[in-house]
């Protein structure tokens, strides 16, 4: 069981409270070594169309939370591509090994019982609406609202493979189902943090943490640069620009960084001319291998935000799967009104301490340590 961090000082500021985020191979490696067959990606949950799981699935990074009291500890996936908490309820009869939640030992528990339904691209994932405290790290949420899924047929072998119990989403309560207050707004209006905001530190090849109050100055090198958010919905940005030696590579204006998605993503006609121009070939669902030896020579990813440019380098955007290289890019078509976009995903956050500031509206990046 994964430990939770008690609360760490910051210099010249009072404690965040920090959760250990634990690396696990992404499901699309998962479905590949137990020769599992993934379905094409859709637009997913950015766009009109349904919810595409492995938006959630692709996602490497997952901690501990408990809930109700005495709590069970649940392992989640903290997504700031999404806005809902959902764990495995004891109804659940496809959980599978999951450990579930049981509203019937816990004294905290309030009963709500609406109906809950999310439509993913590969099936529906269904419940019911209940209160329970909720421990992030060392804070408690009092009667936060959530949702028991009874039901993730929809979710494919994908899901009792993975190790993750449910998710926790991050984002602004406006795209959240039912408009349901997330967790983050609920530890904001319940004084648990001294600022309003939380930072990713998503290590490379390694364990990673998320700090929910305040900055942990270990976790990046140089200085934090701001920018404003576009809109309250998604963590999203206006995108400035995105060049390779000099020449622009989208037209796309918006970017949104999403702890939830394990590569960089955008317009598949834009993806495919930028892993032509770093030596990267088609492979399966929109994704690309590039040779390995390329680390060293294919050149930097160079995205413009808030004026100034941030380059990620071949280092960066391949990954190394076992001696099998894959361009860490890949191609989907996000619809009006939420597209079209870039989605920074976790090749983004691995290079980039990112602070997530819901109190100034804004994201702040640092090279990290």
């Amino acid at each position: 069981m994964l430990a939770v961090l008690a609360a760490t000082a910051i210099a010249g500021a009072s404690a965040t409270v920090s959760i250990p985020l634990k690396k696990m191979p992404t499901m699309r490696e998962i479905y590949r070594e137990n020769g599992l067959e993934m379905v094409p990606r859709t637009a997913g949950k950015y766009g009109d169309d349904p919810v595409d799981i492995h938006n959630y699935q692709d996602a490497q990074f997952y901690g501990p939370i408990t809930v109700g009291t005495p709590g069970i500890e649940l392992n989640v996936i903290f997504d700031t591509g999404s806005s809902n908490l959902w764990v495995p309820g004891t109804a659940c009869t496809d959980c599978g090994s999951h450990p579930k939640y049981d509203s019937s030992k816990s004294s905290s528990y309030v009963k709500n019982g609406s109906a809950f339904n999310i439509q993913y691209g590969s099936g529906p994932v269904s419940g019911f609406l209940s209160k329970d405290n909720v421990n992030v790290g060392t804070a408690t949420v009092k009667s936060q609202t959530f949702a028991e899924i009874t039901d993730v047929k929809g979710l494919g072998l994908a899901y009792k493979i993975g190790k993750f119990d449910g998710i926790l989403g991050l984002a602004f309560q406006s795209i959240s189902v039912d408009h349901i207050p997330p967790v983050f707004q609920s530890m904001i209006d319940q004084g648990l943090v001294d600022e309003p905001l939380f930072a990713f530190y998503l290590a490379t090849g390694k364990d990673g943490s998320l700090d929910f109050g305040g900055i942990e100055a270990s976790h990046y090198t140089g200085d934090i640069s701001y920018v404003p958010l576009s809109e309250e919905t998604y963590w999203a940005v206006k995108l400035d620009g995105m060049a390779i030696k000099g020449t622009s590579v989208t037209k796309v204006t918006k970017a949104i960084v999403d702890s939830g998605t394990s590569l960089l993503a955008g317009p598949k006609d834009e993806v495919a001319a930028i892993a032509k121009l770093v030596g990267a070939t088609p492979f399966l669902h929109g994704e690309f291998l590039i040779k390995c030896d390329k680390v060293d020579t294919a050149p930097d990813l160079d995205i413009t935000l808030g004026g100034k440019v941030y380059s990620l380098t071949a280092k960066d955007y391949i990954i190394n799967s076992g001696g099998t290289c894959l361009f860490g890019m890949v191609g989907i078509d996000i619809p009006a009104p939420a597209g079209p976009l870039w989605i920074l995903g976790d090749p983004w956050m691995r290079k980039f301490y990112t602070i997530f500031d819901f109190g100034n509206k804004q994201l702040g990046f640092a090279t990290s340590a």
